[in-house]
């Protein structure tokens, strides 16, 4: 896949299998809401970020929104994901909560838009990606993909719809690197993206080797993690209500760990290691 440095703000972009193009670094806003968000979302854009992902169930679609309005900024700037909710995964409800997204963003199209979860047990997620697909060609959505998806449940939709997803964001963070679904998402052509990238609390970036590396290489414990991920081709999205946690999440590419340091932050992995036991195969998500 090319990548290419953006001269603007020195985020490298991927290009993802459709040929549309996103920064290898986003800007999550989960749990960010309301007025307080809406300054936090503002000085992201004003640091340089341009990807901003949300959620129907992050309840902050209006404030991104509004963000990017108040930005001053062109639309056409911006790389905006959002995401299905289970409760809408049949086809007639998927498409109108597509187009409820786009009312409460007050955006023309979406630039990303994904089903937050599977849900195998409910067994509707080949249709809501249907109703994706046939939202993209009605230039609602520039590129589709997939949240916690199994490598069964990617092979069907491949194999039923004949689309390949573009990305399929998944929780990768040193406790739970993931490699198995990372693997699985390259040799089918997906990018890989990474919701909680650093964990959540604080237990990762106080491993003894995430701080040694933090001190040899002059960063923080946080910026050590996300270069993890991005070297290992993994679009992280971090989620910061600091402004100096947003401009560092972002200073990631003037330093390059070593193969060995890779493998070490690799190595961290735990069998149970996941921050909420959410497996893909059982968890259901309706709210």
């Amino acid at each position: 896949m090319e990548v290419r440095i953006l001269t603007n703000n020195a985020i490298p972009e991927i290009t993802l299998n459709d040929g549309y193009k996103m920064a290898t670094i986003q800007f999550g806003t989960f749990q960010i809401r309301g007025g307080e968000g809406l300054q936090q979302t503002l000085a992201a854009i004003q640091d340089g970020y341009r990807g901003l992902d949300t959620a129907t169930n992050y309840d902050n679609e209006g404030m991104v929104g509004e963000a990017i309005r108040r930005s001053g900024i062109p639309r056409s700037e911006f790389f905006v994901t959002s995401k299905l909710p289970g409760k809408y995964h049949q086809y007639d409800e998927a498409t109108k909560a597509i187009q409820e997204s786009l009312y409460r963003l007050g955006l023309d199209y979406l630039d990303l838009y994904l089903i937050h979860w599977p849900l195998p047990k409910r067994n509707h997620y080949v249709e809501a990606f249907q109703a994706m697909i046939d939202a993209k060609k009605r230039g609602l959505i520039r590129s589709i993909g997939v949240s916690n998806f199994e490598p069964e449940h990617l092979d069907r939709l491949i194999n039923e719809t004949g689309v390949t997803p573009a990305v399929n964001q998944i929780e990768v963070h040193p406790y739970w690197n993931n490699e198995r679904m990372l693997k699985e998402d390259q040799q089918r052509g997906i990018v890989t993206e990474a919701w909680s990238p650093l964990g959540r609390g604080s237990a990762a970036l106080k491993e003894p080797l995430i701080q040694e590396l933090a001190k040899k290489y002059d960063k923080n414990t946080g910026q050590i993690i996300l270069k993890w991920h991005t070297q290992r081709g993994i679009i992280p999205v971090p989620r910061s209500s600091s402004l100096i946690h947003q401009r560092a999440n972002k200073d990631l590419f003037d330093f390059q760990l070593t193969e060995d340091e890779m493998k070490k932050i690799n190595a961290l992995t735990k069998p149970d290691g996941r921050v909420d036991g959410q497996d893909p195969n059982v968890y259901e998500e309706f709210d």
